[in-house]
């Protein structure tokens, strides 16, 4: 059965005791004896109340106490192993958790006194604290992945408390035997000799009252903390890979959290995060090093009207008077003579759409065993950062065959959610190439954008590793459209260095064009970002 989370001090007359003898009440008080607690850690009434929502929302606390219940208290009257998780997780919880002295516990707490001292004193608790630290799931992640090491220690318990019980009972048949012996009629003096008492002592001792921890307890919670760090830690970076924001953990309810980790862990999006965080970070890089508008390298004289790169010896002309109607028919006509610079084009201001290529080819890894499923996923999600970084819609098309493609819209005023973002990833259709379909519908998603919105100047990006062909008529409708609507196509050909040659149909299609055979390599699309 399910124990109710206590996480509160108790008093000590409603305290359960750890499976043994009751303590014997002392014959006489000279003054009321100090409040006892049935919580290591020091607690206000908030992180009791986070630690009751936490338990009564993760299913692995629940199934962890009513285990550990089951094995170690099935006679109790008091919930000491809720107390017992109570204590590792607000320890692991709280910002700077305080444990109580010994001589402030009752009795039947001092176990998990041990326990959670043990954790709290190993020297990897302090990397694991600043993981878990006001994050109630990360705390919680903490109490399952101790799990096996605070079964261990239990166990280590109740072996000891069993021998010292055992060692108890051998006294006391000892006194018994050598009563009888006597006849009964034992003497005073010898009843009142230093071993006699030492043996009624042991023998009436409560024995679920460690003095010390029995060994291999401290190696055992030295062992558990620094497994809990990595895990936890794990998943932080987890995470922060998918591009999972700590705003939006902290607004997601405990189970679909839980649920998220549990998805983002196995499968093949487990193998996806490392590159997907690299490419995250290269991104972002390049957005910090880029400029839009920038004039760019200066590489010699041209005819324009752009007054912001008119050469000096043109404006000199303004300063006399009979040249400057010559300035003004020479501008009213472009023929200024200008800078003329080489640099980027300045970003689009259109929707970004990522057309994917997830035909059974792409299921291919490279040498370094990337995928190339995986790095054109990772190229894409980075591309979505790099749209909502600039207030731009995106788009992910992913498609195969003729016809078959899933369409995933990512609105600028929207939130992302990871649980779209995710599904886009796992998304794999099969199958052949067509390029039809998915600029079919990027070019109307692209004028949808335009009637909607007057937005012109989107970029499409092509990721593939095949080479198919398209028809003249569509062909021809398609310059059109690109030359109304003035989008931008980027082609990336992955993993597959025969495909996009000299006059292939992608090269007739792209604007720009290039080649990615190493997968393990993210910068070299570095240059896509800048542009972008």
């Amino acid at each position: 059965m399910n124990r109710t989370p206590n996480g509160s001090d108790e008093p000590a007359s409603r305290a359960g005791t750890w499976p043994g003898p009751a303590v014997p009440a002392p014959a006489s008080s000279p003054s009321p004896s100090p409040e006892r607690h049935t919580t290591a850690v020091v607690a206000d009434r908030f992180d009791r109340l986070t630690w009751r929502d936490t338990y009564e929302q993760s299913a692995g606390l629940r199934e962890l106490a009513e285990e550990l219940t089951g094995r170690h208290e099935p006679t109790t009257r008091g919930p000491l192993i809720t107390d017992l998780l109570a204590d590792v997780f607000l320890a692991a919880y709280k910002a700077g958790p305080r444990i109580r002295e010994r001589a402030e516990m009752d009795p039947s707490r001092l176990v998990n006194h041990h326990i959670v001292t043990a954790l709290v004193e190993s020297p990897d608790f302090a990397e694991l604290h600043r993981e878990t630290a006001g994050d109630p799931y990360a705390a919680a992640m903490a109490v399952l992945a101790r799990a096996s090491a605070l079964r261990g220690m239990l166990e280590r318990f109740a072996q000891a408390r069993q021998d010292a019980e055992g060692a108890a009972t051998t006294v006391a048949e000892a006194l018994r035997q050598a009563a009888a012996e006597e006849d009964g009629a034992v003497p005073s003096p010898a009843a009142g000799t230093p071993a006699r008492q030492s043996a009624q002592d042991t023998a009436q001792s409560p024995a679920q009252t460690p003095a010390a921890a029995p060994p291999g307890a401290r190696a055992a919670a030295r062992n558990a903390v620094a497994k809990a760090a990595g895990t936890v830690r794990q998943e932080a970076a987890l995470l922060r890979a998918w591009g999972v924001a700590p705003g939006e953990l902290e607004r997601m309810p405990f189970e679909r959290r839980a649920r998220l980790a549990e998805r983002l862990r196995t499968g093949r999006l487990a193998e996806w995060a490392e590159l997907i965080g690299r490419f995250r970070q290269m991104a972002a890089g390049e957005r910090a090093r880029k400029v839009e508008n920038a004039t760019g390298e200066l590489v010699g004289v041209t005819l324009g009207d752009d007054l912001s790169r008119v050469i000096p010896s043109e404006l000199a002309a303004l300063g006399v008077p009979e040249l400057r109607a010559v300035f003004a028919v020479r501008y009213a006509a472009g023929e200024l003579m200008l800078y003329d610079s080489q640099g980027e084009r300045a970003t689009g201001r259109g929707a970004v759409i990522a057309c994917v290529d997830t035909s059974h080819s792409m299921y291919e890894a490279g040498p370094g065993g990337v995928t190339r499923e995986a790095w054109s996923k990772a190229c894409a999600l980075a591309l979505l950062d790099q749209a909502r970084r600039a207030k731009r819609d995106f788009v992910g098309i992913l498609f195969s065959a003729p016809g078959r493609l899933r369409v995933f819209r990512f609105p600028a005023d929207q939130d992302t959610g990871i649980d779209r973002v995710v599904d886009f990833a796992e998304t794999f259709l099969g199958g052949g190439t067509s390029y039809q379909s998915p600029l079919t519908a990027a070019g109307e998603l692209l004028e949808e954008e335009f009637s909607d919105a007057s937005r012109m100047r989107g970029d499409i990006v092509m990721i593939t590793d095949d080479d198919c062909g398209v028809t003249e008529e569509w062909m021809r409708g398609w310059n059109t459209a690109k030359r109304r609507l003035g989008f931008r196509v980027f082609g990336v050909v992955v993993g597959a260095p025969r495909v996009g040659g000299a006059g292939s149909v992608l090269e007739a299609l792209c604007d720009n064009l290039r080649r990615i055979e190493d997968l393990t390599d993210v910068d070299a699309a570095a240059d896509l970002f800048r542009v972008i």
